[in-house]
C-alpha cells in the first residue's frame, strides 16, 4: 500500500490507513517501537507485560517483605 511522508508541525508523519492498523492488531494511542533496519522503517507494538498473582506472590520473601503499617484513627465519618 503506498502512502507518503508529510510535514506535521516541526516533525514528519506517515498516515497509516485504518485497514492496516486493524490488520496489525494495533490500536490508536498504543505505544510502538520504531526502528530502522537495512533502510527499512519497522514499527512494532509494545506489548504490556501480563502479571499473574501467583508469580508476584512467589517473589515475596521474609527478607523483602515490608513491616506492618500502623493505621491511625478515623479522620472523617469512618466507622472502625
Amino acid at each position: 500500500m503506498e502512502t507518503s511522508i508529510k510535514k506535521w508541525g516541526n516533525s514528519t508523519a506517515i498516515r497509516i490507513p485504518s485497514a492496516l492498523i486493524k490488520e496489525s492488531g494495533m490500536k490508536i494511542d498504543q505505544a510502538v517501537d520504531v526502528q530502522v533496519k537495512d533502510d527499512t522503517i519497522i514499527i512494532k507494538p509494545i506489548k504490556k507485560q501480563k502479571y499473574a498473582l501467583d508469580s508476584l506472590l512467589s517473589g515475596i520473601t521474609e527478607d523483602n517483605r515490608h513491616n506492618e503499617v500502623e493505621s491511625f484513627g478515623p479522620v472523617g465519618n469512618e466507622e472502625w
